[in-house]
């Protein structure tokens, strides 16, 4: 039975729900969630995926007023993509570590530095990066984003140092490596899998490609977060070890309840690997900003222009290589 207190709290939500529920019809509103918010956002979002997907939904979406529950470059991103929609951050200071780690200002004295690259960015970075990147890429289509490219070009690969080394791994590349990091990622080790493996020998290991290279090297599939949840719908296996952020686990085991996952931990403290600033979001926030429709994601049309033309560009490459 549940206690008065437990029916309290989810009749409190529930009332939080169905508010959020009658505002996104009365304001012609959409709400797009990120794989890595808490399932009760996940549950209730108008589209749940990774960077590409958010992205495709953002440019193709009519609303008048698109509640983005994610961190703040891909609120930014949707406001690049459909300027005509007001964006909305339930938490404006729902940061990202990956984002932080590339300073415009010293991002473009590195870019002077290599006047015969051309530069490719990881969706995860700022507007303004955006504006001095040539194309976008995001997890799930990096390696074709750059191998559509002629395997002479010279190319400057930012912000993340592990997703570019990767892609060099596997396509043979040389790409010049911002020096930038996902602290959700990068913090997972190879000792904590190989614990984590002593104890399942029988599960398989599935990895971001934000992780390190050790960690990469014992993983049995990588690939971005929806490559990870196609992966555990369709495998064979029974069992797996997750080395990437924790929210992915709710569609996981909605798609595949027979199943069982395993988070990486990042620490000996728990057995999680939360993003401190996906998990800033809350019903509560998201109510309060698709009734007072504020912070709001303001960017001028210069940006929004320079911003815009390598994420089209990275869509038109998509769409070439039939990844959409």
């Amino acid at each position: 039975m549940q206690s008065s207190n437990t029916k309290s709290i989810e009749n409190k939500k529930a009332n939080i729900v169905n508010q959020i529920m009658a505002l996104k019809k009365e304001k012609n509103a959409v709400l797009l969630a990120h794989y890595y918010q808490i399932p009760e956002i996940q549950d209730i979002a108008d589209y749940i995926g990774d960077s590409l997907g958010l992205a495709q939904q953002a440019k193709q979406t009519s609303a008048d007023l698109i509640v983005f529950a994610g961190v703040h470059f891909m609120a930014e991103t949707a406001k690049i993509l459909n300027p005509r929609s007001k964006v909305v951050l339930p938490d404006m200071n729902a940061g990202c570590s990956l984002a932080d780690s590339c300073p415009p200002q010293e991002f473009a004295r590195f870019k002077e530095q290599h006047p015969d690259h051309i530069v490719i960015s990881y969706i995860n970075c700022s507007a303004a990066i955006k504006t001095m990147s040539d194309v976008i890429c995001t997890s799930g289509n990096a390696v074709q984003i750059v191998e559509s490219f002629p395997a002479d070009q010279k190319i400057i690969f930012a912000p993340d140092k592990n997703l570019g080394a990767y892609i060099n791994q596997i396509s043979g590349r040389d790409m010049v490596l911002w020096d930038g990091t996902c602290q959700v990622h990068d913090l997972l080790t190879a000792e904590a899998v190989i614990n984590l493996k002593a104890g399942h020998p029988d599960a398989k290991l599935i990895a971001h490609p934000e992780c390190q290279a050790a960690v990469l090297a014992l993983a049995d599939f990588t690939g971005s977060t929806t490559a990870l949840l196609n992966f555990t719908k369709k495998d064979s296996s029974q069992k797996y070890i997750v080395a990437t952020e924790t929210g992915i686990l709710h569609q996981m085991k909605k798609e595949s309840p027979d199943k069982e996952f395993l988070i990486v931990p990042a620490d000996s403290t728990c057995s999680c690997n939360d993003c401190p600033y996906m998990k800033m979001n809350t019903l509560p926030k998201i109510l309060a900003c698709l009734r007072d429709e504020t912070p709001e994601i303001i960017l001028s049309e210069e940006v929004i222009r320079a911003a815009r033309k390598p994420i089209d560009r990275m869509l038109d490459i998509s769409r070439r290589v039939g990844l959409i």
